[in-house]
C-alpha cells in the first residue's frame, strides 16, 4: 500500500493508511478538538448527522520543532483560518463524514486490523484544478497524524506540503 493518495473517480481523492490502534484511539484523533488540533485543525464538532463542524487551522502549530516560514501563496493563512462544515454521517468509531467548507465532502472510515487500524480518507466533489493542492494537504496532515500516533517527532508542515504539491501536480497531471 502506498502513502500516496489516488484519484478515485472524478473530483475524488482517496488515501489509505494503517495506523497504530486501537480504533477508539484513532477515532479520538478525528473527533476530539485538542487531539485533532495536533495533526489537522482544532475546533468544535457535534458528533451527530446535521451537527456543525468548525475546523480552526493553525499550520505553524503542527510541527513546532520545525519552525518554517509560511510560503508566500499561503501568507493569508499564516495566523490561522477556519472552515465550517456539517456532519453527514457519524457511526462511532468507524465512520465520519462532513462537508468541507461548502460543496466538497470528506469521509473517514476506520476498521480494526489486528492491533492496528485501517484508515481510509476520501475527499469528494473537488474541482479538478484543486486536486493536487488538496491531495498534498491531506498527505502532509496524514503524515503528521502517523508521526503523532507513532509518538515520533513530527515532520515539518510547509516544506513537506510544498514537496508533495509538486509531486501530486505531476502525478495527477494538473497545473
Amino acid at each position: 500500500m502506498s502513502d500516496y493518495g489516488v484519484v478515485a473517480g472524478a473530483g475524488t481523492v482517496r488515501f489509505q493508511r494503517v495506523l497504530p490502534g486501537p480504533i477508539e484511539r484513532v477515532w479520538e484523533y478525528l473527533t476530539v478538538p485538542e487531539k485533532r488540533g495536533k495533526w489537522l485543525a482544532s475546533g468544535p464538532m457535534e458528533l451527530r448527522v446535521g451537527g456543525r463542524v468548525e475546523l480552526q487551522f493553525l499550520h505553524a502549530s503542527l510541527s513546532p520543532r520545525h519552525p518554517e516560514p509560511t510560503p508566500e501563496r499561503y501568507k493569508q493563512f499564516e495566523n490561522g483560518c477556519s472552515l465550517a462544515g456539517i456532519v453527514t454521517a457519524c457511526e462511532p468509531p468507524r465512520l465520519l463524514s462532513y462537508t468541507w467548507g461548502g460543496d466538497s465532502e470528506v469521509t473517514f472510515e476506520l476498521s480494526p486490523r489486528g492491533r492496528d487500524v485501517m484508515f481510509v480518507l476520501t475527499h469528494r466533489r473537488l474541482d479538478r484544478k484543486h486536486l493536487a493542492n488538496v491531495a498534498s494537504g491531506w498527505h502532509t496532515h496524514l503524515g503528521i497524524l502517523e508521526d503523532t500516533l507513532h509518538e515520533v517527532e513530527v515532520r515539518p508542515f510547509w516544506s513537506t506540503h510544498t514537496r508533495m504539491e509538486a509531486e501530486y501536480t505531476q502525478r495527477f497531471g494538473v497545473e
